[in-house]
């Protein structure tokens, strides 16, 4: 069972894996020429925006050997999100007086628990087989984790670029463990898209302009979580009334039918994000920010952007003098960022109001 090349000490992990709460493990080798040409090319097409972070590692990302030394194999892991106790998210689109948050980021952020989980998962392995080299990783390397975790045999990735499962759906989150133990590897998923392009059109900004293709200058949840400045005036519009990420082609496509509710009972909505007002939120001052948002993925944006990501929604809710009260009281706010996006999303509330 010591023998890392060995089916048995695979599965063995793989056990060990699940009862660390994942909800499932796969074993890929370190080959990604074919991801990395593809990587390149959409870097030098610049549809990464000003995710600096993506061309400053750029073909080394797509080679786990250069980030971590040593490296032969990646353990993949996947952890289901969807909460069962939010509300109905096609609901929450529908009303415009609603922000709307990304399913994922209702609750508690994940990084640190599969970041953890996966610690110890290397742990119990070093108890396993003695001390070996490796590296954690949850969204926080140069890590292409949807084309490992489609080696692994975790899912393939969809028409909308992210990863789907034939019996999960593409609700759930990714972590890697590299590792230089030369474990057997698992066979690769296949695609199963086949003709349905459903994601395609219910884009709300286009962003995903072809097939398997994703611009990120103009996917909402670039707009509202990683873009630090200006949101584009012609993109505001579209963006309705998502203030934190977006769920949109996920939610229209076919396999989520088969999306497992979360075993984890933290990533179960907080201070009623999945049904909040826009005009309440607005109103939080930034102590109340950090507070309420205290161990939750929005946290990171900071007070500055979830203002400016909510005056947008604001701007696109339906004409009420209670938006327009709560946009004007933050006409003056010190950040010029906010009070740019606030004077226009008040604009287009008279222009609403006007009859325009």
């Amino acid at each position: 069972m010591t023998d890392p090349t060995s089916p048995d000490f695979a599965d063995l992990i793989k056990q060990l894996a699940r009862e660390r709460g994942f909800d499932d493990v796969g074993i890929a080798g370190i080959e990604l020429e074919g991801d990395e040409g593809r990587l390149l090319e959409w870097l030098a097409a610049g549809m990464h925006g000003e995710l600096h972070y993506m061309a400053r590692f750029g073909a080394r990302r797509a080679r786990p050997a250069a980030i971590k030394p040593g490296t032969v194999r990646v353990i993949s892991v996947r952890l289901d999100y969807w909460p069962a106790g939010a509300g109905d998210p096609f609901a929450a689109l529908a009303d415009g007086r609603l922000g709307y948050v990304s399913r994922y980021a209702l609750g508690r952020d994940y990084h640190r628990l599969m970041r953890n989980r996966l610690q110890r998962l290397a742990d119990d392995i070093r108890g396993r087989i003695g001390p070996f080299g490796h590296r954690v990783f949850v969204d926080t390397g140069p890590v292409l984790e949807k084309p490992l975790a489609r080696n692994a045999g975790l899912g393939w990735i969809g028409k909308h670029t992210n990863l789907i499962h034939a019996k999960a759906g593409s609700y759930f989150f990714l972590g890697e463990l590299y590792t230089d133990l030369p474990l057997p590897i698992d066979p690769p998923a296949s695609d199963h898209c086949g003709s349905c392009a459903a994601c395609l059109p219910a884009c709300p900004t286009g962003a995903i302009v072809a097939p398997y293709r994703l611009d990120a200058r103009r996917c909402i949840s670039y707009l509202t979580i990683e873009l630090p400045g200006t949101i584009p005036v012609e993109l505001r519009a579209p963006i309705g009334n998502r203030i934190f990420g977006c769920d949109d082609c996920q939610l229209v496509c076919p396999w989520n039918k088969f999306a497992r509710p979360t075993r984890e009972t933290g990533f179960e909505p907080r201070h009623g994000l999945d049904r909040q007002r826009l005009t309440e939120l607005f109103g939080w001052t930034a102590a109340e920010f950090e507070e309420r948002l205290r161990g939750s993925p929005i946290r990171r944006i900071g007070h500055e952007r979830w203002l400016r990501n909510i005056a947008v929604a604001l701007g696109n809710a339906p004409a009420d003098p209670g938006v327009v009260a709560a946009l004007s009281a933050r006409a003056d706010h010190p950040s010029a960022l906010v009070r740019e996006h606030a004077g226009w999303a008040l604009g287009e509330q008279r222009r609403k109001a006007a009859g325009g």
